[in-house]
C-alpha cells in the first residue's frame, strides 16, 4: 500500500431523520439513491432541499444517504456567512449547540434548533489503513497535498478509524477551492 490517500471535495449536503424525509417529501417517503460515494454504503440522493437562514437561503442542497439518527447540515463557512448563519467547525455528528436553520421540501418544513456545522477535514481510514500510517482514532495531523501551483500543508486534519470506512480524506469547498484541488488529487501525512 501507499502511504498516499485521495483527497476528495465534501460539497453542501445534509443528513436527514426518516421523521424529517417524510415531513419534508411526504408520508413513507424513501430515498433515491442517485450515486454512491466512496464511503461504503453512504450514498448521493435524487432528494434535494432548500436550506433557509435569516439573511437568504441555498436552493436545490443533496440529501445524502442512508438516513440518520440525526438531522445535520454541512456548509462550507462561506455558505453558512452568506445565509446568516453561524456554523461551528465541527466533526459530523457532533451538533449539540450549532447552528439553526429551516429545511424546505416540496411537502413540508423542519426547523432544526441545531445542526448546522462546517465540517472539520478529516481523514476516514480502516484500521489497517491507520497502522500502515502510525495513527489512530481521533488523532489530529498535518497533511502535504501537491496541486499545481498551490501546494499546502493542511493541519487539524482528524483521523477517522472504522472497519466500515475507504480510505479518503474530505475537505470542503472553500478549502478546495483555495487548493485548487481537482479530481484524482492525493494527500499525504506531513510529519515536520
Amino acid at each position: 500500500m501507499s502511504a498516499e490517500f485521495i483527497v476528495e471535495t465534501s460539497a453542501r449536503h445534509v443528513h436527514v431523520t426518516q421523521e424529517a424525509l417524510e415531513v419534508l417529501f411526504g408520508k413513507g417517503a424513501t430515498l433515491t439513491k442517485k450515486k454512491d460515494l466512496s464511503q461504503p454504503g453512504q450514498f448521493a440522493c435524487e432528494e434535494r432541499v432548500e436550506v433557509v437562514g435569516p439573511k437568504k437561503s441555498l436552493a436545490n442542497v443533496s440529501i445524502l444517504g442512508p438516513v440518520r439518527s440525526a438531522n445535520q447540515v454541512e456548509l462550507s463557512a462561506t455558505d453558512a456567512r452568506s445565509i446568516g448563519i453561524a456554523a461551528p467547525i465541527r466533526e459530523s455528528g457532533d451538533v449539540a449547540g450549532s447552528g439553526a436553520c429551516k429545511l424546505v421540501g416540496p411537502c413540508g418544513e423542519v426547523e432544526l434548533s441545531e445542526g448546522v456545522i462546517v465540517a472539520k477535514r478529516h481523514i476516514h481510514l480502516t484500521p489497517a489503513d491507520a497502522e500502515e500510517l502510525g495513527v489512530k482514532d481521533k488523532d489530529v495531523v498535518w497533511v502535504k497535498i501537491d496541486t499545481d501551483g498551490r501546494k499546502a500543508i493542511l493541519g487539524d486534519v482528524v483521523c477517522r478509524v472504522s472497519d466500515k470506512f475507504a480510505r479518503a480524506m474530505h475537505i470542503d469547498t472553500d478549502e478546495a477551492n483555495a487548493i485548487s484541488a481537482c479530481p484524482g488529487l492525493t494527500g499525504t501525512i506531513y510529519k515536520a
